[in-house]
């Protein structure tokens, strides 16, 4: 088939994958984790698939249990950087806190791999949830959930204004008369709010895509305002095609009181595809995997989604009972995803560890390529997704055979691009660049 609507794809690089027992499958490098050679690799992996960009998750704390898991890494604004340098189209996305960050610094290290990249940056906009970050910041308690996301909006503001402070024509490089930039040009923000003084101007200068894409994951209703406000595009976690139509539809309804247009937003649903040459295989892959898995960290890891104690609990019981989403001041869309799993599919403890597994409450899909390509199709023509954010269960296996086997079908079907026809993150996904609003205003 052809339509005019093409996907958006984004490869979300984790360590040895996805699967928090990939690092113990022989088809992975663990070793690797902190070699700067693998993530370029994987980088022109997904240049070479024609994909819209590469996304790194981050965290202020250490996830989980590194006796039983490939933990830590690289900062990822630090690696963007260097990966940058070994590519040329590929967007650059990574993930920063607007809970321990402060919008000077962020708006200058955006605007810096914006111009190193030649306007491939993405910012991933996260409020942090954990109270092992907030206890490395001086805390004992994290902000409570609403009043992160309300940091996060005047974040996203001052740090938008900085990025406007320089206009594009304010370098003027006038040699004859010793004049570098015109100051007029260049301008003070003075911004005076609940959580921020900062006066400006940013001390670079204005960078190709104006702004980088706006990028946010929080599913919660005050997550879905602030997307609804802010993002561009919209990483998301759903089980089946209904409740992703059903976050489509929301979400892109809400846009309108904010004076935007659905088309401005595009939503990527996380989808974690176990691919194998035949249905078998993919599902014999998946078998190795879950074999693979430490029940002790499935079951820490899953006592910090829930916000519940589950250690010493037997892994053929049934899950306790849970607190209300109200009651969480964590992630509570993905409490809420993992709850309602449990429940509707009469999980016990051992087959929930079993199921988030791959995806930590994304889709797990096994099938052969045109399989996990059918599914795709069917999410993006019935109104779930305008593209998805693959997260391979094995790197970086399962990354070339999802660009080496399941991209060409989506080429096929006219449903995914042959070529890259523009240069910047925004031209891939579609999207202007930004009007400076301080120019407008002076």
């Amino acid at each position: 088939m052809t339509t005019d609507r093409r996907f958006h794809l984004n490869a979300f690089l984790m360590n040895a994958g996805h699967h928090d027992a990939a690092w113990r499958h022989p088809r992975t490098s663990p070793e690797r984790a902190t070699d700067l050679r693998y993530f370029q690799e994987l980088a022109r992996t997904a240049e070479r698939g024609k994909l819209d960009s590469v996304f790194l998750a981050d965290g202020l704390a250490l996830w989980g249990n590194a006796r039983h898991n490939v933990l830590g890494g690289f900062e990822p604004l630090t690696l963007l950087s260097a990966l940058a340098a070994v590519t040329e189209h590929v967007g650059l996305i990574a993930t920063v806190s607007t809970t321990f960050n402060e919008p000077f610094h962020t708006a200058r290290k955006f605007a810096s791999l914006d111009h190193l990249s030649g306007g491939r940056a993405g910012w991933n906009i996260v409020t942090s949830g954990s109270v092992d970050e907030a206890r490395n910041f001086g805390q004992d308690e994290h902000l409570e959930h609403r009043l992160r996301y309300d940091r996060a909006r005047e974040f996203v503001d001052v740090a938008t204004k900085l990025w406007d402070s320089w206009e594009d024509e304010a370098p003027v490089i006038d040699r004859e008369r010793g004049v570098y930039a015109d100051t007029d040009k260049v301008r003070a923000i003075d911004h005076e709010g609940e959580y921020f003084r900062v006066r400006g101007p940013l001390n670079v200068q204005r960078s190709p895509q104006g702004y980088p894409l706006l990028v946010q994951a929080g599913s919660s209703e005050d997550g879905k305002e602030f997307a609804a406000q802010h993002a561009e595009a919209v990483f998301t976690a759903q089980q089946t095609l209904a409740d992703g139509q059903t976050f489509y539809k929301d979400l892109k309804s809400r846009l309108a009181g904010h004076g935007r247009a659905p088309q401005e937003l595009k939503i990527l649903p996380g989808i974690c595809p176990v691919i194998g040459s035949t249905e078998a295989e993919a599902r014999a892959l998946e078998e190795e995997l879950t074999a693979l898995q430490v029940p002790e960290y499935g079951l820490h890891q899953l006592s910090k989604m829930l916000d519940v104690d589950l250690s010493g609990l037997p892994l053929d019981g049934t899950l306790p009972d849970l607190p209300e989403e109200r009651d969480i001041n964590g992630n509570k869309s993905r409490f809420t995803l993992v709850a309602e799993m449990a429940r509707r599919d009469g999980l016990n403890l051992r087959q929930l560890i079993a199921r988030l597994g791959g995806g930590r409450g994304h889709r797990v899909f096994a099938g052969t390529p045109e399989q996990i390509a059918d599914q795709l199709e069917e999410w993006f023509t019935e109104g779930a997704a305008d593209g998805f954010n693959i997260m391979p269960p094995h790197l970086p296996g399962g990354l070339e055979d999802f660009v080496d086997h399941v991209v060409p079908i989506l080429q096929r079907r006219g449903l995914f691009r042959t070529e890259y026809t523009g240069r910047t993150l925004r031209d891939h996904y579609g999207l202007p660049r930004p009007a400076n609003r301080l120019a407008v205003h002076a």
